[in-house]
């Protein structure tokens, strides 16, 4: 299945692009996306966390996908 990904802050940077397509087996979870992605972009093993939302909310490993869903990569954030 394809997944359309929307990506911030560092993971924009690491992904060099806002917007990302991919394509997973159908029944994939977050988890398998995370993989996917860590597997792809080394970057992401250096983020400590990983947030993954889902249709607006956030979501855990288990998680499964569908096609249609909008999936947005949320970073860690910091500041003071």
């Amino acid at each position: 299945m394809q997944i359309n990904i929307l990506a911030f802050g560092i993971a924009k940077d690491i992904i060099k692009a806002r917007t990302l397509s991919m394509e997973l087996p159908t029944g994939a979870n977050v988890a398998a996306l995370k993989n996917e992605l860590t597997d792809r972009f080394p970057g992401f093993q250096k983020l400590k966390s990983l947030a993954i939302a889902v249709n607006e909310e956030y979501q855990t490993d288990e998680f499964g996908l569908s096609e249609k869903d909008e999936v947005v990569i949320i970073p860690p954030v910091s500041g003071g």
